[in-house]
């Protein structure tokens, strides 16, 4: 029987790992698997680890130096970045500098959690140099290439596949149970208080003209936790300043999005990936217009989808459909669509299973005797004043190599600012159960050094 494949996977927050472990499984069906958690400002507590559902053999958390440390000494066959893009690039460069030529090594591969909305061209190039660069779709595909070949940078690394979470049952209509519709909201998006309190109150007034339906406010985190995203105003405390305050049939709650959306009959956010999910399992969903089509908001990128609407239709009984040509070049195809003649027809990848090219690319890179080195296109020659910054953030040297004493003053460090994020996790939760509505951010703020 053959031995199980080694994967580890880098994490620096809730959703990043949740896309990673979920892709490590798609790309390597049998494996043993090893979760690192980079130490940072995002950090995923326990309970949100939790409720992402997805299990790790081992989990650590862990340095960029350590994390290092640790591929070169455990000898993983595929390691997952899950990470933001300075992150990913700070990890190549010290790979590069681990296996600065051709060697047995692990195969490298990056990606992004969602939505591909801003930073197109920075995020991508700081992940250049990974051997596989996943697209969640062929238009992601498309625009990926061209960014790598219009800086003149290799491009065979992106590889086409779909969002890795993507699934559960397909859509039935409630019937006899109430009708649900789920607001997901998201930590930076919109990013100001009158927006955020506009869009809660938004819900609060759709749950009172409908007072058959229930009306769920999806939550990503409790107050104290952090994810991919600052959340400056969250929602818990908006909903205490709700004129009238919540009906009865609008509340808030927590927990795994798939869960959720087993009892979902309208899906509603700004530009949350949740509507992706949604879409897959043919729920009714709502890209909300309310706030204008703007890029600061990232529901531009729903453009053409068949989704975008306003609460004053929602409210009217409008349940969007999506477009089936918008769906299949974004990575989406309902479930019960036809598979993989219709997905030929339409131009993307023949194969039912969106993850085989990406297998058979890690298969034969696993098979190979040697890798060649990493070979990001950022280099001290193509970003001599850009490079050295990111690098540095992660206490790493301009070659990549850990600097001097790094390892035992991110110990020393990463003891102190352990302690220090419980205390201040504590005292933000204490700071919002009073009401210190002033205080809480900045404890929050502290948090993060």
């Amino acid at each position: 029987m053959p031995e199980r494949k080694r994967v580890a996977v880098l994490a620096d927050s809730d959703t990043r790992w949740k896309w990673g472990a979920s892709t490590a499984r798609r790309l390597v069906p049998d494996h043993r698997l090893t979760g690192y958690l980079l130490r940072g400002r995002a950090t995923p507590t326990a309970r949100q680890l939790g409720e992402v559902g997805v299990r790790a053999d081992r989990l650590a958390e862990v340095t960029c130096a350590e994390f290092l440390a640790e591929i070169e000494r455990e000898r993983y066959d595929v390691v997952v970045l899950a990470l933001v893009g300075g992150a990913v690039q700070a990890v190549l460069h010290g790979a590069r500098a681990l296996w600065p030529a051709p060697a047995r090594r692990p195969v490298l591969v990056t990606g992004y959690v969602g939505v591909v909305y801003e930073k197109l061209a920075d995020g991508l190039l700081l992940r250049h140099g990974a051997d596989l660069v996943l697209a969640n779709s062929r238009h992601d595909a498309e625009r990926f290439r061209a960014v790598y070949e219009g800086v003149g940078a290799d491009s065979g690394a992106v590889t086409e596949t779909a969002l890795p979470f993507l699934g559960g049952a397909p859509y039935e209509p409630a019937g006899s149970r109430a009708h649900t519709v789920v607001f997901a909201v998201q930590p930076s998006v919109p990013d100001n208080r009158a927006d955020r309190a506009y869009l809660l109150e938004r819900a609060a007034r759709h749950a009172r003209l409908h007072p058959g339906r229930e009306v769920l406010v999806k939550l990503r985190s409790r107050p104290g936790e952090h994810t991919t995203h600052l959340e400056e105003q969250p929602y818990q405390r908006l909903a205490e300043r709700v004129p009238g305050g919540l009906p009865a049939n609008c509340r808030l709650v927590y927990g795994n999005m798939s869960e959720v959306l087993d009892g979902t009959d309208l899906l509603v956010t700004v530009s949350s990936t949740a509507a992706l999910e949604s879409l897959h399992r043919s729920i009714p969903t709502a890209v909300l217009t309310d706030l204008g089509i703007r890029e600061a908001l990232g529901n531009h990128h729903f453009l053409g989808s068949g989704c975008l609407a306003s609460w004053d239709q929602l409210d009217s009984g409008l349940l969007p459909e999506g477009d089936p040509v918008w769906l299949a070049a974004h990575g989406v195809r309902p479930a019960g669509t036809p598979g993989p003649a219709a997905e030929a027809a339409a131009g993307t990848a023949a194969d039912a299973d969106a993850y085989a090219v990406a297998r058979a690319k890690v298969a034969g890179l696993l098979a190979a005797a040697r890798l060649p080195s990493p070979a990001p296109h950022y280099t001290l020659t193509t970003a001599p004043g850009y490079l050295p910054g990111i690098l540095a953030r992660h206490r790493l040297a301009p070659d990549g190599t850990p600097l001097p004493g790094a390892a035992r003053q991110e110990a020393g460090e990463s003891r102190l600012r352990r302690r220090l994020r419980a205390h201040l996790r504590e005292a933000a939760r204490g700071a919002y159960r009073h009401g210190v509505q002033r205080v809480a951010p900045v404890i929050r703020r502290l948090g993060e050094l």
